[in-house]
């Protein structure tokens, strides 16, 4: 099994701040803008409160390549991947699903990811503080971390293209709009019902926080990271031995997806993540 460490949700140029550690420990990632997209920040609710409600406390502006805007209720996004079946409504048949393309898409080709691998989700977080109904960064928690929010195992892989037929419950999925069909290599991933190694599991989820799944060194910046040293000795796309160094590992900025060619001592620690 591999393990593909996936980098998603806002970062500074796509959103512009971190995604959000709520007071009850949720990890709420924060899906990039995505103006070809039918859903909505207002769509997505952390219980009985929107997305749109959340960030526009936090900062009434969101951040597209160079350019801020103004956040609108109906500012859509790109959920994607798509971990959490009570955050909007759902059609019947609705299972995790994630998609990729381009050359994102030819990097887990060409690292050979299939059924049965494993996606574990990382971003940018920065925990909050509430005042009543009011939320804000707290400014203890200046820089924020990377942290492991979501998980999802892979139990079909599906090539979307113009003429391909997806169930009614994918059609919002960004990657099977009629743009993203177009694009090359466009698929997608989807979950597995349960985990292979555990069926009281389902085969994908968010997590809330706890220590474990912080990513980011102690008082280092957020890409030195505190990886356990059995990762030292087996293989990471787009990373090489110097990026080791005496006290934490150097994540590269580069790359959507990191590919983990896991050793057994690696895949005991992702499961240990998921389902301990």
């Amino acid at each position: 099994m591999k393990i593909i460490l996936s980098r998603k949700g806002f970062d500074s140029s796509a959103g512009g701040y971190p995604s959000l550690i709520l007071k009850d420990g949720t990890l709420l990632s924060l899906p990039i803008p995505d103006e070809d997209s039918t859903v909505h920040y207002h769509h997505l609710k952390k219980e009985n409160t929107s997305y749109y409600d959340l960030m526009h406390l936090i900062k009434g502006k969101i951040k597209n390549g160079n350019k801020w805007s103004k956040l609108h209720k109906h500012t859509s996004c790109h959920l994607d991947p798509d971990l959490d079946g009570n955050i909007m409504e759902r059609k019947k048949g609705w299972r995790g699903i994630f998609g990729q393309s381009g050359g994102a898409q030819r990097h887990l080709e060409n690292q050979k990811v299939e059924i049965g691998d494993l996606f574990l989700f990382f971003g940018w977080f920065r925990k909050t503080i509430q005042d009543g109904k009011r939320i804000s960064f707290d400014p203890k928690d200046r820089n924020g971390k990377h942290i492991l929010y979501g998980y999802l195992q892979v139990g079909d892989i599906l090539k979307v293209d113009p003429s391909t037929k997806v169930p009614d419950w994918m059609v919002e999925h960004p990657h099977c709009t009629p743009l993203k069909r177009g694009r090359k290599g466009n698929t997608v991933y989807l979950a597995r019902r349960h985990l292979t190694w555990n069926e009281s599991f389902p085969g994908y989820g968010t997590f809330k926080f706890e220590e474990k799944l912080v990513l980011t060194k102690d008082d280092m910046n957020k890409s030195c990271w505190d990886l356990p040293e059995c990762f030292r000795y087996v293989p990471i796309s787009y990373h090489k031995p110097e990026n080791w160094k005496d006290d934490h590992f150097q994540s590269v900025a580069r790359g959507q997806e990191f590919v983990v060619h896991a050793s057994e001592e690696v895949i005991q620690w992702a499961k240990q993540i998921i389902s301990p």
